[in-house]
């Protein structure tokens, strides 16, 4: 595990090649936070973690994670986020696994969520389970993960090998892919949310082929 001498980490909660999110604890104060942290220095990387950054701090919306900081230390780049106690959809395993009244709950919270951003003219653009943060005591959803997101505008995307597409593929739309050659808005977002919803009540996402196209 990586250390900053600022924060005490308590566990890892995603791991990429890019990015590793980390719970922790603010060596001043032991405010619980969760790091999000840069591991490389690519020029553009890193411009999108400052524009992700910067996006959040505009946002300031109940439904969306907060923005505390962004910190430079031990050689990393570090966004600094609120912890308000909450675990991903996806580590909550709970697709499959919900009563109907809970999951109409659940569903109400995430879509005012999803509201309130598409309010602020903001595409979140990777709506899936693992972005989706619940706290089971207080009910409380908040959206992470906004390094996709964008201004709301009818964007039409490129085409894209399917190999390289940005998001996770079973729950793009099919114009966020580049292969339709038609305006992307914040129904994208809708389709995404719909597949989570379906995923969620029936343990697994409507389209399940490996091959991508």
């Amino acid at each position: 595990m990586a250390s900053f001498p600022s924060y005490h980490l308590d566990a890892l909660l995603y791991d990429s090649a890019s990015t590793a999110v980390y719970r922790a604890q603010r060596a001043s104060d032991q405010q619980p936070v969760v790091l999000k942290v840069l591991r490389d220095t690519v020029p553009e990387h890193l411009a999108a973690f400052k524009r992700e950054y910067d996006l959040l701090r505009t946002l300031n919306l109940p439904g969306v994670v907060r923005a505390y900081g962004l910190e430079h230390e031990a050689d990393a780049w570090i966004m600094v986020l609120e912890d308000f106690g909450g675990e991903s959809l996806t580590r909550l395993h709970l697709a499959g696994r919900l009563a109907l009244a809970d999951f109409l709950q659940l569903a109400l919270a995430v879509t005012e969520s999803l509201r309130q951003v598409h309010q602020q003219q903001v595409m979140h653009k990777h709506v899936t389970p693992g972005n989706i943060v619940l706290n089971p005591a207080t009910g409380a959803v908040k959206l992470i993960d906004f390094g996709m997101a964008s201004v709301l505008s009818r964007e039409t995307i490129a085409f894209r090998n399917s190999s390289v597409l940005e998001g996770t593929l079973a729950y793009l739309a099919p114009q966020q892919t580049g292969r339709m050659h038609c305006a992307m808005d914040e129904r994208a977002d809708f389709y995404a949310l719909g597949v989570t919803f379906y995923e969620l009540l029936t343990g697994h996402v409507p389209f399940t082929q490996a091959e991508p196209l």
